[in-house]
């Protein structure tokens, strides 16, 4: 089984790739797709293969897929670009990426979305079988994009086998995503809640997507079992809560927050870190 990677040098791809050969099995290969051949330098030491492109280059990505029977495509456009480069990173570059695979017999394709395409809450967990219908002025064009991958990727024809993984705030293993989120949770109600998931359960919960031999259904999200607080991020960080949290209210106190039921019943899915408090503790943030 050769398994390509995108995105390998973001903050999930490069913590997910190394797991993902530690766990090969006899005759597994892992192939990773990067921009910089020189930032790819430690996964070809733990025995990657390299293949040196830009996702976003429709003629490199034949090249990308040949001989592939996999895909995980983490590659993504967060905070700090334009809009138009969400689209085309989140979007195009994927749909692209998923008619070569197909077009090249690749059999499974896993796609990294995010929780975000749910847009707001439904007064419960959010499930899989609920609608997607992104949007909200502060995450601009990412879970619009997202959205828009999800739909085109389940749609191409061809006999590959999509399956998408939506994950939440993602943190640990080094990540600056929790000293980061405070310039957003600065503004919060002091009760607002963040859905997160460790790196280590992120890399789990692609993996059983990756190779579990069937679903039910395509979707699956991937978090850990414990949202946090505005105030409980704040004391994460040792940094005082701001004045006036107090008196603030959550306009949707479900934003954000996923279900694991599906997948903890279907793929076996037990977070190592079922909250941050426990990664703390176990000194992996």
């Amino acid at each position: 089984m050769l398994t390509l990677v995108t995105g390998t040098t973001g903050k999930v791809g490069q913590r997910f790739v190394p797991r993902l050969i530690a766990q090969a099995q006899a005759g597994e290969l892992v192939r990773v797709l990067v921009r910089d051949a020189a930032r790819a330098e430690r996964f070809a030491e733990l025995g990657a293969e390299v293949v040196t492109a830009d996702l976003r280059d429709e003629d490199a990505l034949g090249k990308a897929v040949a001989g592939a029977d996999a895909v995980v495509n983490i590659a993504a456009a967060f905070r700090g670009v334009s809009d138009e480069e969400a689209w085309a990173v989140n979007r195009d570059a994927a749909v692209a990426l998923g008619r070569s695979a197909a077009a090249a017999g690749v059999r499974r394709f896993v796609q990294v979305s995010t929780g975000l395409v749910y847009g707001a809450g439904r007064g419960r967990p959010l499930t899989e079988d609920d609608e997607i219908r992104p949007g909200g002025e502060m995450w601009g064009a990412y879970p619009e994009s997202k959205a828009a991958a999800e739909r085109e990727l389940l749609a191409l024809e061809g006999g590959m086998e999509v399956r998408i993984g939506r994950l939440p705030f993602v943190y640990g293993d080094g990540d600056p995503h929790l000293a980061d989120v405070l310039q957003w949770a600065a503004n919060w109600a002091s009760s607002q809640r963040l859905q997160m998931g460790h790196h280590v359960d992120v890399a789990q919960g692609l993996m059983r997507l990756l190779y579990a031999p069937g679903v039910n259904g395509p979707v699956h999200n991937i978090a850990d079992d414990a949202p946090v607080t505005a105030v409980e991020l704040h004391q994460l960080g040792g940094v005082a809560l701001p004045d006036g949290m107090d008196t603030r209210t959550d306009p949707d106190p479900w934003f954000g927050i996923m279900s694991t039921r599906k997948i903890r019943r279907d793929l076996g899915y037990r977070p190592v870190f079922p909250s941050v408090w426990s990664a703390r503790d176990a000194g992996a943030l």
